[in-house]
């Protein structure tokens, strides 16, 4: 039980990051918060993978989408902050 808890807390701690994130960018049009926000969605989703990988479906291996996933918003993320730096 304690596990279901970790990584439900973690998916929403993701998507509370990139809800706030967002907000920040609506109101100072930043456009790294949008990178950010970005970033954090991507990765709320990473962490919605690891539950489905670990929990819900205990047997199958979802490692590859997983990275992959986790992979994209590193890179989104990486993007922002080099191309948007001036």
């Amino acid at each position: 039980m304690i596990p279901t808890i970790v990584y439900t807390l973690c998916i929403f701690t993701c998507l509370g990051c990139a809800l706030l994130l967002w907000r920040a960018y609506r109101e100072a049009h930043s456009r790294l918060l949008l990178w950010s926000a970005l970033c954090f969605l991507i990765l709320g989703i990473a962490n919605l993978l690891l539950f489905a990988d670990l929990i819900i479906y205990p047997g199958s291996s979802l490692l590859a989408l997983r990275s992959s996933v986790t992979l994209c918003g590193i890179l989104v993320l990486l993007y922002g902050l080099i191309f948007e730096s001036n």
